[in-house]
């Protein structure tokens, strides 16, 4: 199976303890600080680690599902049960530790990152390769790739709860208050900008398949973009606190111009490329082929659309995928993992259509329904219009046979770029397109989702170039790709629609309208929806008072009895 779950390496570092008997000894059958990190095996087991960390159990702590929830495009959906997904969007949280998974991650992540960043400077891989220089970009790669993990989680942590605990050594205090907002982005700032310094410039090209998956220079350049944009559009219009530069902790910043010259750099030298057609990019465009001699989706066929994959340039399916820099690797779930089904792509199982099994697109539980007002205003000669929203009802969508009435805010469009797909399996019952691909034999609809989400593509990449240069090559380019759509001079509100249409469904568009300070007026209007059967008004919600920040998880508050103080609004 081509798909590769990350697994925890290492679940607990324990130091060895010295005593005062005649004898110290060495433990020899648990790894630790000590006798750990010493081998390039050790490294590559404590990454796998790292990037577990990813991963969280509860739902809502996945940040692409709770940020879509939050969106003004996006609903609540689900059932008359499913209240959790309501909550969260309309900006509520009476659990008390709705995204207490999220903090404890990432701070798990932020941890084993921190072993390693420890550790590694401290070892001699020599013996283990051909060349000192093989390695020492051996050293470098890992050294940087742990320097960009800690800098994506605190990242994570700060775009939901603004400033938090910073704790940069293995062995660091965890009972210190929250760091400010700005000192939690000066040391994300810093520690990208040390990542991209130390990382190797190999080429997207020359990266080995064994290494699909993993941070690299270009991915920590594309970030400092995303840190960089979000820091200062946050402080200038949340906090009204006007500010252009993007602080570094040990002193100094970072100008919008030195960040454009990173994002020139990932542009020009990276490898990286937007696929040839946007449609492309998701796994619907592979379903006839999956299909074999069945054409299950008209609307594909007739567009010639041919799926690049999600493994890089030599993927087993697909034509090869340049545009897809970071994801989200995804494999199929088992009920008897302790982690339960964490592993799967949940974001379009609870997306996919509620009670309704069709081919191709199957069953889920109706969360994140699209806002009518998204594809009303979207010009229908934009193809990512059809390419990013599933129709209900079409016979060319594979959705004729929708039955209506199963659940809450259905507004008759789906999000199609994260939804599960299925065909008959040739046995008489319809099994996930993923499932047949990969010969698995589970084939439980909540546990068939392996499809990777996209964390970082290119063109986000020249979105954002166009966003800080104001400039609008990057943007039209997007354009271009998306459908030879006309060149548009460069303004904020042509990067707005831009960004919308790009990327709509992709987890960003909720954080650009926190950082543009868009919030306030984007949640104004009245959703005409069904619920369970019944004709409804709907409008989502936004609270002014949180500043776009969720709650800290009130367990975290009562263990370290006060050290937090909780976020304005909760």
């Amino acid at each position: 199976m081509k798909k590769l779950r990350y697994i925890i390496a290492i679940s607990a570092i324990f130091a060895v303890s010295s005593c005062d008997d005649y004898l110290d000894t060495e433990n020899l059958s648990e790894k630790s600080l000590e006798n750990f990190y010493k081998t390039p095996t050790d490294i590559n087991e404590a990454m796998a680690g790292v990037y577990n960390a990813i991963y969280t159990a509860n739902v809502h702590s996945e940040e692409q599902v709770a940020a879509n929830l939050m969106d003004n495009m996006m609903l609540g959906g689900g059932g008359p049960d499913d209240k959790s997904a309501k909550w969260v969007d309309n900006f509520e949280d009476p659990a008390e530790d709705t995204y207490r998974d999220m903090w404890k991650q990432s701070y798990n992540g932020i941890a084993r990152a921190n072993a390693i960043i420890e550790k590694i400077p401290l070892a001699d891989f020599s013996k283990d390769f051909n060349t000192p220089q093989e390695a020492e970009e051996f050293k470098k790669q890992a050294l940087g790739e742990a320097l960009f993990m800690r800098a994506f989680f605190y990242f994570r942590l700060a775009k939901f709860f603004g400033g938090v605990p910073m704790i940069t050594t293995y062995g660091g205090d965890r009972l210190v208050p929250r760091a400010t907002y700005t000192e939690t982005f000066a040391q994300i700032a810093a520690d990208l900008k040390l990542a991209i310094e130390t990382m190797p410039a190999t080429p997207f090209t020359s990266i080995p398949t064994s290494r699909y998956g993993h941070a690299n220079k270009w991915v920590a350049e594309a970030y400092l973009g995303r840190v960089f944009l979000f820091y200062t559009g946050y402080m200038s219009n949340m906090e009204k606190q006007a500010t252009t530069d993007l602080p570094l902790a040990g002193g100094g910043s970072l100008t919008g111009a030195q960040v454009a010259t990173y994002l020139d750099d990932c542009i020009n030298n990276s490898g990286y490329k937007l696929a040839t057609d946007f449609r492309n990019l998701w796994p619907y465009s592979y379903i006839n082929k999956s299909a074999k001699s069945n054409t299950v989706l008209p609307w594909a066929a007739a567009e010639g659309l041919s799926w690049v994959g999600q493994d890089g340039i030599t993927p087993t399916f697909g034509t090869g995928n340049f545009e897809t820099m970071f994801m989200q690797r995804f494999s199929f779930g088992d009920w008897g993992w302790t982690n339960g089904n964490i592993y799967t792509n949940r974001l379009a199982l609870f997306n996919s259509l509620r009670g309704n099994s069709l081919v191709p697109f199957g069953e889920g539980w109706g969360w994140c329904t699209v806002n009518p007002k998204l594809y009303s205003g979207w010009d229908d000669a934009d193809p990512r219009k059809r390419g990013s929203i599933l129709e209900v009802g079409r016979a060319d969508q594979g959705t004729a046979g929708y039955a209506a009435d199963k659940g809450d805010h259905e507004t008759g469009y789906v999000n199609k770029k994260y939804t599960s797909l299925q065909h008959d399996n040739g046995k008489g019952s319809n099994v996930g397109m993923f499932v047949q691909m990969y010969a698995w034999a589970n084939t439980d609809m909540q546990l068939m989702h392996a499809q990777d989400f996209i964390l970082m593509r290119f063109a986000d990449v020249l979105l954002m170039h166009s966003e800080i240069t104001k400039t609008a090559d990057g943007m039209n380019a997007v354009r271009r790709r998306a459908g030879n759509l006309p060149p548009v001079a460069y303004s904020l509100e042509n990067i707005k629609a831009e960004r919308l249409h790009e990327l709509a469904f992709e987890g960003l568009h909720w954080f650009d309208l926190v950082r543009w300070g868009d919030v306030d007026t984007a949640f104004n209007d009245v959703i005409q929806v069904r619920n369970s059967g019944v004709d409804a008004n709907y409008s989502v919600k936004y609270r002014t008072e949180t500043k776009g920040l969720v709650p800290i998880p009130e367990t975290e508050i009562r263990l370290l009895n006060g050290v937090y103080n909780q976020n304005p609004g909760w």
